[in-house]
């Protein structure tokens, strides 16, 4: 157990992770987050805005490191796309694991029936959403020639966007460095902000709706 918690604070101390692997940590996590359905507690959005701002210092190219990490998220979406189709409802039925929870799944999956292909674009940016909508879409039979559209778009946009972020913010802004931890909870909260206004709708609707059992 005390190895596990070394590791996850090993994997959440992003800048050292980022100064200790470059290119090849940042590919790894990005492919894994949005290819592999282990990866949804990875930490795509953080980790590449904290890459942004170590670019704006000189550590790391900014467009090289988007263009990389661009092909691993559309590579990634793929997998995920091949996996939902290979497996089809057969992994509706898969028992909740420690690197898998079904309680995803479905919440992804009900996500793609509100937005269709819209969401492939719209889960880049809501974490463990955008692990498991392509695999929603392959289950779904999406077209593919629909869903690569989709994943070019929403890759590109969620990579260039993250890593901007940091980058720009590490340019203009003065010793921005520093507070790397408050940008990242930031991040963080503007990335599971529309879960919580979705989720506050919902019950919103609920509430008002009138009671069925009433004469």
């Amino acid at each position: 157990m005390q190895r596990l918690l070394e590791l996850w604070h090993q994997l959440y101390n992003l800048e050292a992770l980022i100064r200790w692997g470059g290119y090849a940590v940042l590919t790894a996590v990005v492919f894994a987050e949005t290819g592999l359905l282990v990866g949804f507690f990875l930490p795509g959005d953080s980790l590449l805005v904290t890459a942004g701002l170590l670019a704006s210092q000189g550590f790391l190219n900014v467009w090289l490191m988007g263009a990389i990490l661009s092909i691993a998220a559309i590579a990634g979406d793929s997998l995920g796309y091949a996996i939902g189709k290979a497996t089809g409802p057969r992994i509706f039925t898969r028992e909740s694991s420690l690197f898998f929870n079904k309680k995803h799944l479905h919440r992804a999956h009900a996500f793609y029936e509100k937005y269709g292909g819209k969401t492939i674009v719209l889960a880049r940016f809501m974490p463990i959403i955008r692990t498991f909508a392509p695999v929603v879409a392959g289950v779904g039979e999406m077209r593919y020639r629909t869903f690569v559209l989709y994943n070019a778009l929403g890759g590109i946009g969620w990579v260039w966007a993250m890593l901007l972020i940091g980058y720009f913010l590490g340019r203009s802004v003065p010793g921005v460095s520093k507070h790397i931890d408050v940008i990242i909870i930031g991040v963080i909260f503007l990335s599971i902000l529309p879960g919580i206004i979705g989720w506050l709708r919902e019950r919103r609707a609920a509430s008002v709706q009138p009671d069925s059992t009433a004469p």
